[in-house]
């Protein structure tokens, strides 16, 4: 009896342990910064002012939000090869009246978007600890900025639903 109990036993004591070790073990989360930094071409970092939008006034209709119509799935390479599939699915807030220009813009936005996250993941945007609020600032952030290159100061905010790394 004590031979089968024993397994279960030492397992529940790990996974206890192995939890208590990453909530003792997680990094501190990050300071937030006023600026941007960018690699230059050169790879020199360039701290950019970042872009405010105002909030909306109390009278001011509430802001509405467009669903992209599929998910965004691209793979990982590493040596030549797929690595890993991530899957990305995005969410954008609009000024109220603007939902129909989102749709209307829906494959260059889709374009521009999937060429912000291909540039995300050679930078290796999407290794270790990719989900920490730094990485994904960074990603939100320039995912606004190709997304206004599209729709201007009507959208407000890019949201990331759901994220999803399958590796291979």
């Amino acid at each position: 009896m004590l031979g089968k109990l024993l397994p279960i036993v030492i397992a529940v004591i790990g996974l206890g342990a192995g939890v208590g070790a990453g909530l003792a073990l997680r990094p501190a989360p990050e300071p937030e910064t006023t600026d941007v930094a960018e690699a230059s071409p050169c790879g020199d970092m360039v701290s950019q002012p970042t872009k405010t939008v105002p909030a909306p006034g109390p009278d001011a209709p509430p802001n509405e939000f467009v669903n992209l119509s599929n998910q965004f799935v691209f793979p990982l390479v590493e040596g030549g090869e797929v690595a890993a599939l991530v899957v990305l699915s995005l969410s954008l807030e609009m000024a109220p009246g603007q939902t129909d220009a989102a749709y209307m813009r829906e494959p260059k936005l889709r374009d521009g978007f999937l060429r912000v996250l291909l540039d995300h993941a050679n930078a290796g945007g999407f290794q270790g600890t990719f989900t920490s609020n730094g990485t994904m600032d960074n990603l939100r952030r320039a995912l606004l900025e190709k997304g206004r290159e599209e729709l201007g100061e009507t959208l407000f905010d890019v949201l990331i639903q759901d994220i999803n790394r399958q590796d291979t």
